[in-house]
């Protein structure tokens, strides 16, 4: 008699699949050129903007000081392009080329899918976000944050906030080419809103109080804040809600709105 061997396949684990994918994904961003550009030298050239335009403004009677406008700037910036704007393309261009719809007939499962493709992206945001917060420390005579926390709390919630956001714009772009448009609208009105170019303290008062509910106002308020300390804990913890609604929003919408094959 002889025994018919199978050969078990080795169990695999959320995160061991969401690993594998993001591997996959780095690859692939490493080819795009375009991507590439944006996701690595748009965010550490777009702050020199900046710092130029603080020449005009009345920082010290805000409380600021070219450091504490530029260093928050450049996270934000870093989030907008290297992760939300990013991530946009990758999500619409997987679908149209049914990578996603293949996928899904695996042992992936939806969140893992979207998750272990915004690996990459969210990876190179965090790391260029610690660059930026140690060059503009050096460069710019600036002293260490007077509350760590909630500069970490606004990466993270940063980070988090711009790959939801990706995927909800994603949800309502048709092709890859439109894919480079659908994301400007947010970052522009991050980029002029969000106290970015312009503090918030600067704008009129009725005007700051719209800008406050911006998606990526929390997140430049939380580093801003924990590197000047000025920032209340009233005021922290209005900013984390903040963020977490707009996380809850933009989940929602790709609950309800994702497509996983091209739109036709």
């Amino acid at each position: 008699m002889s025994a018919t061997h199978t050969t078990a396949r080795p169990a695999t684990t959320p995160l061991s699949r969401m690993t594998a994918l993001a591997r996959a994904e780095l690859t692939l961003l490493g080819r795009t050129k375009g991507a590439l550009v944006a996701a690595v030298f748009v965010p550490l050239v777009m702050p020199v903007s900046v710092r130029a335009a603080a020449k005009d403004m009345d920082l010290a009677g805000a409380g600021l000081n070219t450091g504490t406008l530029v260093l928050p700037a450049s996270i934000g910036f870093s989030l907008l392009f290297a992760v939300y704007s990013v991530l946009v393309g990758s999500y619409v261009v997987r679908r149209e080329e049914l990578v996603l719809k293949r996928l899904r007939t695996g042992e992936l499962r939806d969140f893992e899918i979207l998750a272990g493709s915004a690996l990459p992206a969210v990876l190179t945001g965090l790391v260029q976000c610690l660059v930026l917060m140690a060059a503009c420390t050096t460069l710019l005579d600036l002293s260490a944050p007077s509350a760590p926390h909630m500069v970490v709390a606004g990466v993270l919630l940063g980070l988090v906030l711009c790959a939801a956001l990706a995927a909800a714009t994603a949800a309502f772009t048709r092709t890859g080419e439109s894919a480079q448009a659908t994301p400007m609208p947010l970052m522009l009105v991050s980029m002029m809103g969000s106290g970015m170019f312009i503090p918030l303290e600067l704008l009129p008062d009725k005007l700051a109080s719209v800008c406050e509910l911006l998606p990526l106002t929390p997140v430049v308020s939380l580093v801003r804040g924990g590197w000047t300390g000025d920032l209340s804990a009233s005021d922290a913890l209005g900013a984390v809600a903040t963020a977490v609604a707009w996380i809850a929003i933009a989940v929602f919408a790709v609950q309800r709105r994702f497509r996983w094959e091209p739109r036709r």
